[in-house]
């Protein structure tokens, strides 16, 4: 649980970092390319994140939809080019706010026990 912990922080400083990023709104999102870019890059590194935690805590959390967040990411890593600002919108707006609950949640959760002990 020790690496898990380690990678949902990590989620979390993205889904705050992307929320900063956000603050002003669709608008602020779309007129710029730096935001953009920053947004994407925080949604990959969170994608990446949530790759790594144990297949044991994904199993006791089903409510996240670890598979759906492991498909986004390879949408970002290799479909850069047909990257729908429509749909990072969606994400960062109703999507990112619920990830972000749910491991906030996880994260005060007391470490239960290993699948080996």
């Amino acid at each position: 649980m020790k690496d898990d912990r380690l990678h949902i922080h990590h989620v979390l400083d993205c889904v705050r970092r992307i929320e900063r990023y956000c603050q002003n709104g669709e608008e602020a999102f779309r007129e710029s390319e730096l935001i953009q870019d920053a947004v994407l890059r925080n949604l990959q590194t969170l994608a990446e994140s949530t790759q790594r935690i144990s297949d044991h805590l994904k199993a006791v959390h089903p409510e996240v939809d670890w598979r759906g967040i492991a498909g986004f990411r390879n949408v970002l890593v290799h479909g850069y080019l047909g990257i729908n600002l429509n749909r990072i919108w969606e994400i960062v707006s109703v999507h990112l706010p619920v990830l972000g609950s749910q491991m906030d949640a996880i994260r005060h959760e007391p470490s239960p026990p290993s699948p080996h002990d």
